[in-house]
C-alpha cells in the first residue's frame, strides 16, 4: 500500500467527496503533478483531487447532473431503490442455504451435487464482480443497476420453477451473473447520489446495516418460506422485490451517461475473472475436498499465477480493468484488506451458531432464524445509530478499530459453548457484541473504500469492495470448516479410541463424545475467526490513517488563500 506522507489531504474519509483537495497538491496519491493549478481534472486519481461526483467530468458529455449546491430532492427515495436492490442479494445469499435441503429431496440431487446449488453462485457472482463494475462505468450505471435487476428476477423465476437439478444449477448461475452487474452499481450510484457531508455518513449507514444484517433476515426468512410455504418461494419472492426496485429506479434514479468510446480490457477481463473464478472454486473445493486434494492446489495456483498475470497486464493496459492505483492508495486498499477479514469473521459465527443451534440444541429453522435478530439488530444499531452519526465528526479509524474488538471479543466469547449451553446464558451476550461491533465496522469501511474516485471509476471501485466481501466469505466458509473439521476429527480419534479400550460405550454415551468432539470443533474455529477480526483491527489501525471530514474541511479551507494564489 503507498502511504501518502506528505502535507494536504492524504486521505479518503468516509465522507470526504472526491473534490476535497481542490488544489489538487502533489501529496494527493495517484496524480504525480507537482503544480497545484494545473492538475489533470479527468485523471483516474484515488486521492481527494478528482471532480466531485457531482461534476460529470470530461469523460460524461451530456449528462445533466445536479449541482452540488443543489442536491436531488427525491435521493432519499433513491436510497430506498438501492437498499431494496442490496437487500434482496444479500439475502439470497443466506436463504437459499436453508432451502437447500428441501430442495435436494425435491430435485433428487444427491450429496456429491449438492454443493453446485450454492457453488454455481459463487463462481459466477465472486468471478464477475470486476467485469460487472467496469461495465456500469463505460455504459452507466442506472442502466446496468436495471438490467441486473431485471435479470436477477428472471433467473430467480427459473429457479423456482425447476423441474431438475440442471435447470437449478443454471438458475444459480445466472442468478450470480447478474448480481455481479447488480451489486457494484447499486454501491457506486449510492457513493455517486450522496458524495459528502452528514448524508452520505447516514446513507452509507442504512447501506451498512443491510450488508451485514440482511444475513440473518435471510435465515429467518428461508426458514419461514421453507416451513409455511415452499423452498421455492425462497426463488421466487426476489421476482415481486426485484420489480418494485425497477420501477422505482426508472423513476427516481439518476446518473451520468456511460463513457463514450471507451473499451473494455479484454485480456485484463480474462486473466481476471479467470483468476478469480479460480481461487473462488478451489476454496469452495477445499471444504469438501481438503487443502491437501491434487484438485484444490492445483485450481489454487492456476488462481494465483492468472491474478499475478493480471496485476503486470494493468500496469501496461491503456485502459485498464482495475487501475492500480484504486487499491494502492493507502485508506482504500487497507478498506479492502480489512472488509475481506471482517466477512471471513461473520461468516464463520453464521456458519457455525447455525450448525450448533439446529444439530445441537435442536432449533428449528424459524427459530435459529429468531435467534440471528439480535446480531442484526447490533449491526443495525451499530452502523444508523452510532457510526453514521460519529462518522462525519472523527477519523474512520477511530470507529473501525474498536468495532473490530469488539467483533473479536464478542466471537472469543462464543468460544465457550458446549452441549449443554443455553442461547439467552451463553450465545446471547457474545452474538449482541458481535453484531454491535460489526455495525460500528461496516459504514466507516464501506464509505472510506468508495471515497475520492474519479465517477468513470466508481464502479470498479464498488465491485473491488465487493469482490473482497464475495472472496471473504468463500475463504472463511472453507478454511473455518476446515478447521472445526480437523479438529473435530482429532477429538474423536483420541477420546472414542479411548473409551473402547476402556469397556466399550452405549449408543448414548458415544452420541455423547461425538456431540461434544463437533461442538469442540466449532469453538476452535471460532477462536480463529476471533483472531482475524483481531488481525483486521490491527491492519486498520495502521492503515487507515484518513482524517474526519470535519477535519478535513477545516484543513482545506484553511488551504484555500494559498490555492487560489
Amino acid at each position: 500500500m503507498s502511504d501518502q506522507s506528505t502535507p494536504g489531504p492524504p486521505s479518503d474519509s468516509s465522507s470526504n467527496s472526491p473534490s476535497d483537495s481542490p488544489s489538487g497538491r502533489p501529496g494527493d496519491a495517484g496524480t504525480g503533478s507537482s503544480n497545484p493549478t494545473n492538475a489533470d481534472p479527468g485523471a483516474k486519481d484515488p486521492a481527494p483531487s478528482d471532480p466531485a461526483p457531482s461534476d460529470p467530468g470530461p469523460t460524461d458529455p451530456g449528462a445533466t447532473p445536479v449541482p452540488a449546491d443543489e442536491p436531488d430532492p427525491r435521493r432519499w427515495w433513491a436510497l430506498a431503490v438501492i437498499a431494496t436492490a442490496q437487500l434482496m442479494v444479500v439475502l439470497d445469499a443466506t436463504i437459499v442455504n436453508i432451502a437447500l435441503p428441501s430442495a435436494q429431496r425435491a430435485l433428487h440431487i444427491s450429496n456429491g451435487n449438492r454443493q453446485w446449488v450454492i457453488t454455481a453462485y459463487t463462481l459466477a457472482f465472486g468471478g464477475l464482480l470486476l467485469l460487472g463494475g467496469r461495465v456500469a462505468d463505460l455504459v452507466g450505471r442506472k442502466r446496468t443497476f436495471i438490467i441486473g435487476l431485471i435479470g436477477f428476477a428472471g433467473s430467480s423465476a427459473i429457479g423456482g420453477a425447476s423441474t431438475g437439478q440442471e435447470m437449478l444449477f443454471l438458475s444459480r448461475a445466472l442468478q450470480g451473473i447478474f448480481a455481479a452487474l447488480l451489486a457494484p452499481s447499486a454501491l457506486s450510484l449510492l457513493t455517486t447520489t450522496f458524495p459528502t457531508g452528514k448524508e452520505r455518513a447516514q446513507a452509507f449507514g442504512i447501506f451498512s446495516a443491510i450488508a451485514g444484517g440482511g444475513s440473518a433476515i435471510g435465515l429467518l426468512l428461508g426458514g419461514i418460506l421453507t416451513e409455511w410455504l415452499s423452498w421455492r418461494w425462497c426463488l421466487y419472492v426476489n421476482v415481486p422485490i426485484a420489480l418494485l426496485a425497477v420501477i422505482g429506479a426508472f423513476i427516481l434514479l439518476k446518473d451520468r451517461e456511460g463513457t463514450r468510446n471507451a473499451h473494455l480490457d479484454i485480456p485484463g477481463v480474462i486473466l481476471g475473472c479467470g483468476g478469480l473464478v479460480a481461487i473462488v472454486y478451489g476454496f469452495s473445493q477445499a471444504e469438501s475436498d481438503g487443502w491437501t486434494s491434487t484438485e484444490v492446489l492445483s485450481v489454487l495456483s492456476v488462481g494465483v499465477a492468472l491474478l499475478a498475470a493480471f496485476t503486470w497486464w494493468q500496469t501496461r493496459s491503456p485502459a485498464p480493468l482495475l487501475p492500480l492505483h484504486i487499491i494502492k492508495e493507502r485508506n482504500r486498499g487497507g478498506s479492502v484488506l480489512v472488509m475481506a477479514l471482517t466477512t471471513i469473521g461473520l461468516f464463520g459465527a453464521f456458519l457455525f451458531l447455525t450448525f450448533f443451534l439446529q444439530n445441537i440444541l435442536g432449533y428449528s429453522p424459524i427459530k435459529a432464524g429468531l435467534a440471528f435478530l439480535p446480531l442484526s439488530a447490533g449491526i443495525i444499531i451499530g452502523s444508523t445509530q452510532i457510526s453514521a452519526r460519529l462518522l462525519p465528526l472523527v477519523a474512520p479509524r477511530l470507529l473501525v478499530v474498536p468495532g473490530l474488538l469488539l467483533s473479536a471479543g464478542g466471537m472469543y466469547s462464543l468460544t465457550f459453548i458446549d452441549t449443554h449451553s443455553s442461547y439467552p446464558a451463553h450465545i446471547l451476550p457474545g452474538t449482541i457484541l458481535l453484531g454491535f461491533g460489526l455495525g460500528l465496522t461496516f459504514l466507516p469501511v464501506i464509505s472510506t473504500a468508495t471515497s475520492g474516485v474519479a465517477q468513470s471509476d466508481s464502479g470498479v471501485t464498488s465491485a473491488t469492495v465487493n469482490t473482497a466481501q464475495q472472496v471473504g466469505g468463500s475463504i472463511g466458509t472453507s478454511l473455518l470448516n476446515t478447521i472445526a473439521a480437523t479438529s473435530t476429527t482429532t477429538y474423536l480419534t483420541a477420546h472414542l479410541a479411548a473409551a473402547a479400550r476402556e469397556g466399550g460405550l452405549t449408543p448414548a454415551e458415544r452420541a455423547n463424545i461425538v456431540n461434544t468432539g463437533t461442538v469442540h470443533g466449532f469453538t476452535v474455529a471460532i477462536a480463529w475467526a476471533a483472531i482475524i477480526l483481531l488481525a483486521a483491527a490491527i491492519i486498520g489501525a495502521i492503515l487507515i490513517n484518513a482524517k474526519s471530514p470535519r477535519s478535513q474541511g477545516a484543513s482545506n479551507a484553511s488551504d484555500a488563500p494559498g490555492a487560489a494564489v
